[in-house]
């Protein structure tokens, strides 16, 4: 007995050292993180693709470039809007601040003072200096760049790594796995398999789900702004589906953003009537349709649990964390449900039986 505690004592301080080694090794983590959920995205796709007797290099080899080539597309299409609508919110600022200080401040009862007041056309011409010279300002950032031969070595093999673990760990997946299940000690392997199982439909339904709940918002809010006449639409619209995944977060986020871009853009209150429909439009689609079809309710966490594991996640893993959060946490909630089962059949909770 005493040697088995001794055994379970080390393995126990070895999960502990591994733990703290990761959390050391945080900064290098990002590409085998992105690499590893693209992996998990994937390895469905090439598991069909064996079934249709295509070989694992094949399958893995046709995924990977349908992905690689649906990243590189979506990036040249969305860049150059993006950017098109930054200039266009740049170029329109000193009109806003015109508008906000001469109509908006004294219709709710703010005056500026005569010194603190803003002169709309120097700023004008301020912003558009600037704008022709952001050519030479992006190369200057890029010659700084290029001195910290450390930090830019650091980016480039961050972002070289990505598609490179993302197509090893696909072409070994099933292999990994394999390996995992042969560690597992044997009289545990029941339970840890059936967990497995749990666990992997959760994750499944997480992040298969959750990508295309938030692409889906991302469209519904860019195209509805778009359809409002909203100049910013595509920027607010992708920004809110992206930080759809924490509650309320997107619809937040969104919202306010496209009602004070709407109201310094057509500086009337009726225009914004419209961005609040497309949002409660979005509001109700997510509620009613996407998620429960996308995602379903077998994650099971509620949303204080999303919003804490986030920060959390955050604050001991940096963005490392923020990626790891909700994936980690589905895994916890699976854990807990087996531990409340264990919990209300164990005798300390039904107590003595009855004499």
């Amino acid at each position: 007995m005493t040697e088995h505690r001794a055994e379970t004592l080390i393995w126990i301080s070895a999960g502990i050292a591994l733990l703290i080694l990761l959390w050391l090794l945080t900064p290098i983590l990002l590409p085998f993180v992105l690499g590893a959920a693209l992996a998990y995205l994937g390895d469905p796709i090439v598991d069909r693709l064996e079934r249709w007797r295509m070989s694992r290099t094949t399958g893995v080899t046709i995924v990977f470039t349908v992905i690689t080539l649906g990243a590189l597309l979506v990036t040249a299409l969305l860049i150059p809007l993006l950017q098109q609508q930054v200039q266009v919110f740049l170029q329109r600022v000193p009109e806003y601040l015109q508008w906000a200080q001469d109509v908006l401040l004294p219709t709710i009862g703010v005056q500026i003072p005569e010194g603190g007041r803003i002169d709309a056309e120097s700023l004008r011409s301020l912003v558009q200096e600037n704008w022709e010279q952001a050519g030479s300002i992006v190369r200057e950032l890029l010659l700084h760049a290029t001195r910290s031969t450390g930090t830019l070595l650091t980016l480039v093999v961050n972002i070289l790594m990505v598609p490179v673990v993302t197509f090893y760990l696909l072409r070994d997946w099933d292999r990994l796995l394999a390996w995992l299940d042969t560690m597992i000690p044997r009289r545990m392997i029941g339970k840890v398999r059936e967990i497995a199982r749990e666990t992997d439909d959760v994750l499944a339904a997480f992040l298969r789900g959750q990508l295309a709940v938030m692409t889906s918002l991302a469209v519904i809010y860019s195209t509805g702004l778009w359809i409002a006449g909203l100049d910013l639409a595509l920027l607010i619209g992708i920004g809110a589906g992206l930080v759809s995944f924490v509650p309320y977060l997107g619809l937040f986020v969104g919202l306010t953003a496209a009602v004070i871009a709407m109201l310094f853009q057509e500086q009337a209150l009726l225009p914004v009537i419209w961005v609040l429909l497309v949002f409660g439009i979005g509001q109700i689609l997510e509620t009613a349709v996407l998620t429960p079809l996308l995602v379903g309710d077998r994650i099971g966490l509620h949303p204080v649990a999303v919003i804490f594991a986030i920060l959390a996640g955050g604050q001991l893993f940096g963005f490392v964390g923020v990626l790891l959060a909700l994936p980690a946490s589905a895994g916890i909630a699976v854990l807990l449900r087996h531990t409340k089962q264990r919990w209300l059949h164990s005798p300390l909770y039904a107590g003595p039986g009855d004499d």
